[in-house]
């Protein structure tokens, strides 16, 4: 695992796969709530990605999906009510790596997951992504902690 500084969108736009971390809230009308930070900005690039992710949610649950346009959610909260949970971030971290190693993605930028709205310490979370993730990932800030 690298850490790295910068924009995640300048990645995607170099060709990287990126990670969206999201929750598990779908509404009404089936699309994924995606009301806050990389999730919500990605919902705003591609306005059908709310309504795809809200879909495999409904039939697969709360879990790493490939959404197409070189973009993964990365599941880290049930509801934007709740905080993230250690054991949802655990999981997404398992995921992806197996979404990584089927699909031969050489890179996958992943934000710190629960640390930015989320309110989770970086240490804490920095700890548990090194026990999953090689060198193909790394994970991106915007600003130098």
């Amino acid at each position: 695992m690298q850490n790295v500084v910068g924009d995640l969108w300048s990645y995607h736009q170099r060709g990287e796969v990126i990670a969206i971390t999201t929750g598990g809230s779908v509404s009404r009308d089936g699309a994924c709530d995606m009301p806050r930070g990389c999730a919500r900005q990605a919902r705003d690039r591609f306005p059908q990605l709310a309504w795809h992710l809200g879909q495999q949610i409904q039939m697969h649950g709360n879990h790493v999906f490939d959404l197409g346009h070189r973009i993964v959610s990365f599941p880290v909260e049930n509801s934007p009510l709740e905080v993230p949970q250690f054991a949802l971030i655990e999981q997404s971290c398992r995921e992806l790596v197996e979404l990584t190693d089927y699909k031969g993605w050489s890179t996958v930028v992943v934000p710190r997951p629960g640390c930015g709205g989320g309110g989770l310490e970086w240490p804490d979370v920095h700890r548990m992504l090194a026990r999953y993730f090689d060198d193909r990932f790394l994970v991106i800030t915007s600003e130098e902690n």
